[in-house]
């Protein structure tokens, strides 16, 4: 993909996204005044997640079928509300119509952008994602957030998603989120997603065989995507 085309679907991208986040903010917030979340003690919707994951095949931070022709990749941060609302609002439909069905893939990669709570939960995830619960830490965390930097992100927290994910090896997973090859990993990702010429999150880019990543934004829909994952396969 050349240069111009790449700077083009930014544009296209960045117009669509402000009305798109401003819907899933308006989501979050009324979701958030019930509840503010961020609790280890009362980690919900673990069967939710549970159910709306189970049978579809994961690996490292990819979930669906290894060989589906296009991969839909998400760059998030776990503290940030529009992607929560994403999470909640947007993410599921695609996860039960194309990757459900094999035509696609989803691959999240952190985008850290509000501090060291991002970090840490951003390896966690990845941690999570060596023993086959990427997909299921990422979105219970999303389920059980809290406010931004208000240092609900603690070791007691973190740990209570891991366990309501089903990470099956704790001690392990607590040494892997430690690991310097998975900061490194956290660092990369959020310097992929500055290079794609992204300032916000969640930014979304399909990825086709031929591996190049073809940014599209912030989609307002399922359908936007769908209809992004169609095109590039």
């Amino acid at each position: 993909m050349d240069e111009e085309r790449r700077q083009r679907l930014v544009k296209l991208g960045s117009a669509v996204a402000f009305l798109a986040i401003a819907a899933v903010l308006v989501a979050v917030v009324i979701s958030q005044s019930q509840s503010e979340g961020g609790d280890a003690s009362d980690v919900k919707d673990v069967a939710l997640v549970s159910n709306q994951l189970r049978g579809i095949p994961q690996k490292g931070m990819v979930l669906g079928d290894p060989d589906a022709r296009v991969a839909l990749v998400e760059f998030g941060d776990l503290q940030c509300p529009a992607c929560k609302g994403y999470a909640e609002g947007i993410i599921p439909e695609v996860i039960a119509g194309p990757v459900r069905r094999g035509e696609a893939k989803l691959d999240f990669r952190n985008y850290v952008i509000l501090g060291s709570e991002s970090t840490d939960a951003g390896a966690g995830a990845i941690a999570a994602g060596e023993q086959g619960r990427g997909w299921n830490f990422v979105e219970l965390f999303y389920r059980n957030q809290g406010f931004e930097n208000s240092g609900y992100v603690t070791d007691d927290f973190l740990t209570a998603i891991a366990r309501g994910a089903g990470v099956p090896d704790i001690a392990q997973w607590n040494a892997d989120r430690r690991s310097k090859a998975v900061l490194r990993e956290v660092n990369r990702t959020t310097s992929q997603a500055s290079s794609l010429g992204f300032t916000g999150t969640p930014s979304f880019a399909v990825q086709g065989s031929d591996g190049a990543l073809e940014p599209i934004g912030t989609p307002g829909s399922a359908s936007e995507i769908e209809s992004a994952l169609s095109q590039a396969g």
